[in-house]
């Protein structure tokens, strides 16, 4: 399956604090079922052939990656990430050898499918952009009244998705397209928002919805489910 693939450089940023867990570690370093959810997440990329190498940025006063058993992977690059996610994203496109394609997948998502990360690269072959996994909304959504919790008004949802992660992009158009949003001050919520910045239009390719960022307690419990759950 890999020579079907042009090589690809992982990139996760695991960084992040993970305030809304209200606990005493970082989320991505919470457990199910004996491992950290930031080594379900990159158990989940390097099960998959053209995934060889991950390189992984964490905060600089990290304590707990070095004594994970994958810090020895010789697959696996730590470098220090940043403040804000962008800038961990740009120090791992800035350490990344020679690459086409960079793919950015979040630290607190350990329940990807090998499918739908196989459907994402798929992209490779007709796209000069790239794309995230994004699953088509189907909740009512409601937009709330400015700085009150009452509802304004229904959001059309039919050309709504919830973007999900990885996400993939030629890796020099994504390291570009970081350099300038964030030099501009621009609002950076995931890389894609970074290409749709300087005018470029990513694809949406179909991903599974099981695919959770653990984010809020609650989330741990699902995650858990799903990881126990048959791969098919």
């Amino acid at each position: 399956m890999a020579g079907s693939f042009p090589d690809v450089i992982a990139i996760v940023p695991a960084a992040g604090i993970g305030s809304r867990m209200q606990s005493e570690c970082p989320k991505q370093y919470l457990s199910i079922g004996g491992k950290t959810i930031l080594e379900h997440a990159l158990d989940s990329l390097l099960a998959h052939p053209a995934i060889r190498h991950i390189i992984v940025a964490v905060s600089p006063t990290d304590p707990f990656f070095s004594g994970l058993p994958m810090a020895a992977d010789p697959r696996i690059t730590v470098v220090q990430g940043g403040k804000e996610r962008a800038d961990s994203v740009l120090a791992g496109l800035l350490a990344a050898p020679t690459a086409r394609w960079a793919l950015v997948h979040d630290a607190a998502r350990p329940c990807l499918h090998l499918d739908d990360l196989t459907r994402l690269l798929t992209i490779t072959a007709t796209s000069q952009v790239g794309g995230i996994l994004a699953a088509p909304v189907r909740d009512t959504m409601k937009r709330a009244e400015t700085g009150k919790q009452a509802i304004a008004h229904t959001v059309e949802r039919e050309a709504l998705w919830h973007a999900l992660t990885p996400q993939l992009f030629p890796l020099t158009l994504l390291r570009d397209c970081l350099q300038r949003a964030l030099r501009e001050g621009a609002t950076i919520t995931d890389e894609a928002s970074a290409l749709e910045y300087c005018g470029y239009h990513p694809e949406l390719v179909v991903g599974r919805s099981d695919n959770i960022k653990v984010t809020r307690p609650e989330d741990l419990a699902l995650a858990a489910f799903y990881l126990t759950q048959s791969p098919d």
